[in-house]
């Protein structure tokens, strides 16, 4: 057996942040409950289901953007920062949701989307307007490669691919010169090394927290700072535009901006705010100087190491096997990488990703069992946990039935430039879809049995899945074995035992193939944690046979009389330096 490594961090930091024992709950607002019968979800209908969340136990709210857009990606197109799209209600409406959250102890974290907004933002309207506008240069503009004629491909300003297909530059006849948007064209990137942008999201986030917001959830923040000279990237093999990202991950200011940000906005206000940051392709020599407190940056990252795993290639479009042992070398990694300088964001699945169980458990005769498996095993890691909606009662992917089913634009993006351009089988192509998409998580919740799963009293913008009859909240509530009643036991420990919250973690078994195992230890407090990721039963040898008289805390069986675990088991077991 390898000798197990423990992750130890400073007596010093034990306890000292709020968030360390807090759980996140993440809203998709328009898949998540629908108050007016429209089919589409707005803040009416979190409002309804707040009492859902308290009796959840989740102390913090994320609540992915409801501000005035044109909806070419969902809200992460925004443009008006300082309202509400009335597609998901009104100001009014934000205000009682926070009020609403406060009354009952929870925090709201708004989706903060800067690093681009919308075409239609009156700066990108202003800045294309001409040449010699004054936020000209609140954009990236460039003129076309020389010697290519422009409009054409091959002209754009250098060969980065945008990540919804195709290249970042879009072409302005008016003005005759491109504009970057690293996503859709209708997402132009803003220019943080124009100090004027940087003073307008300031003012436009101190705003919201005079409002009563509690924080923010930075999308792609890490792409802030690009490399002023936009050069070519390294090509890609096979493909007209790279996809190296080296242009613009963690560019050349990015600390210095986020150090900024917290002057300006977060240092003179009270404690408890929340400052999370998304990250893709984030190092975790990186995320340690952005999690430093004493470099006041952010209080965690989202990175995606561990959610790229099985990609083949790095391409989410060729889905490969997850191997337990990939998983638990970069979990474990991250762990040992932020004990003693910042601290970890802990998640299996979100609005990007697919559904938890159905990636990484099993979503047939093992569903229950092996959803409340993953969330043990990710719950009681050192970190925040974020529970994405509908995880907490096993929500499944979608069969969709055919292209006309989806909604997302890079899913739509990439079917056409796969169908159309590269002449590959549609059915082949839909079925390398089918795993990762991120329509799949994007569903409506399921509430109960009834028509559109009561999601809503229209005809919903996306397709609920017809499993709504067997796996619903209804069912879930108030049923004792539920997997929603397993997530409150494990929210509730978080809670009462300061070993989840601040103690060290031990990776053990790192070469077991569907085994994970870790303990955490604060004082004389200890954790035994096991999850069996396979169908298989499982014998288990920690190296110390007092564990199996050790008090069984929590499992997803009834008794566990030893250490071997049966298929998708979870257990934990708590003893004290005097084996009690």
């Amino acid at each position: 057996m390898a000798t197990p490594r423990t992750v130890h961090h400073p007596e010093t930091a034990l306890g000292q942040h709020w968030f360390h024992s807090a759980v996140v709950y993440q809203i998709y607002p328009r898949s998540f409950a629908d108050s007016n019968g429209d089919g589409v979800g707005d803040l009416g209908g979190v409002i309804n289901r707040l009492d859902y969340l308290g009796h959840l136990g989740v102390d913090v709210v994320w609540l992915s953007p409801v501000y005035r857009s044109p909806q070419d990606d969902n809200g992460y197109d925004i443009s008006d920062y300082q309202d509400i799209d009335p597609l998901f209600g009104s100001l009014a409406d934000l205000d009682e949701l926070i009020a609403g959250l406060h009354e009952r102890g929870m925090k709201l974290v708004m989706d903060l989307v800067v690093n681009h907004t919308s075409d239609e933002h009156p700066w990108f309207a202003e800045s294309r307007a001409s040449k010699e506008s004054p936020k000209r240069d609140w954009y990236w503009w460039r003129p076309p490669r020389p010697g290519h004629e422009p409009g054409t491909p091959g002209a754009e300003p250098n060969n980065w691919a945008s990540f919804f297909s195709g290249p970042v530059w879009e072409f302005d006849e008016a003005t005759g010169e491109y504009y970057l948007h690293l996503f859709s064209k209708k997402q132009p990137d803003l220019n943080w090394e124009n100090p004027e942008v940087r003073r307008a999201v300031y003012a436009m986030m101190n705003w919201w927290l005079d409002r009563g917001v509690d924080g923010f959830r930075m999308d792609v923040v890490n792409f802030l700072s690009k490399d002023p000279a936009l050069g070519d990237a390294p090509a890609t093999e096979g493909q007209p535009y790279s996809h190296d990202r080296s242009g613009y991950v963690c560019g050349p200011r990015i600390h210095e901006f986020l150090q900024e940000m917290h002057r300006e906005v977060f240092a003179s206000r009270a404690p408890g705010l929340l400052k999370v940051g998304e990250m893709p392709s984030v190092t975790l020599e990186d995320a340690v100087l952005f999690t430093d407190p004493a470099r006041a940056e952010l209080d965690m990252v989202f990175q995606f190491e561990h959610v790229n795993l099985d990609h083949l290639d790095g391409n989410k479009w060729r889905p490969g096997a997850l191997r337990l042992t990939d998983l638990k070398a970069s979990l474990g990694r991250w762990q040992s990488g932020l004990a003693d300088r910042g601290w970890n964001s802990l998640y299996w699945g979100n609005h990007d990703q697919p559904r938890a169980v159905s990636r990484f458990g099993d979503d047939g005769a093992y569903r229950e069992l092996s959803a409340k498996m993953l969330a043990g095993v990710l719950h009681l890691h050192r970190g925040t946990p974020y529970i994405y909606q509908g995880e907490e009662l096993g929500m499944t992917n979608m069969a969709f039935t055919g292209i006309d089913a989806h909604r997302d634009i890079e899913v739509l993006n990439h079917y056409r430039e796969a169908t159309s351009g590269l002449g590959l089988d549609p059915i082949e192509v839909l079925a390398a879809i089918a795993p990762l998409n991120r329509d799949n998580a994007r569903t409506p919740v399921q509430w109960d049995a009834g028509p559109a799963a009561g999601f809503s009293t229209g005809t919903p913008w996306i397709v609920v899945n017809p499993n709504a009859v067997e796996i619903n909240a209804a069912d879930q509530v108030d049923r004792e074995d539920s997997v929603f009643s397993f997530y409150r036991q494990l929210i509730r420990l978080r809670h009462e035992l300061p070993v989840i919250a601040d103690g060290d973690f031990t990776m053990l078994l790192p070469n077991h193939e569907a085994v994970y195992a870790f303990t955490r230890r604060l004082g004389a407090a200890e954790l035994l944690v096991l999850g069996n990721f396979s169908g298989d039963p499982q014998q288990v040898d920690v190296g110390d046979p007092g564990w199996a008289d050790a008090d069984l805390l929590l499992g997803n069986y009834s008794g566990s009389p030893s250490l071997d675990l049966r298929p998708w088991e979870f257990t934990c077991r708590l003893r004290t330096a005097d084996g009690g």
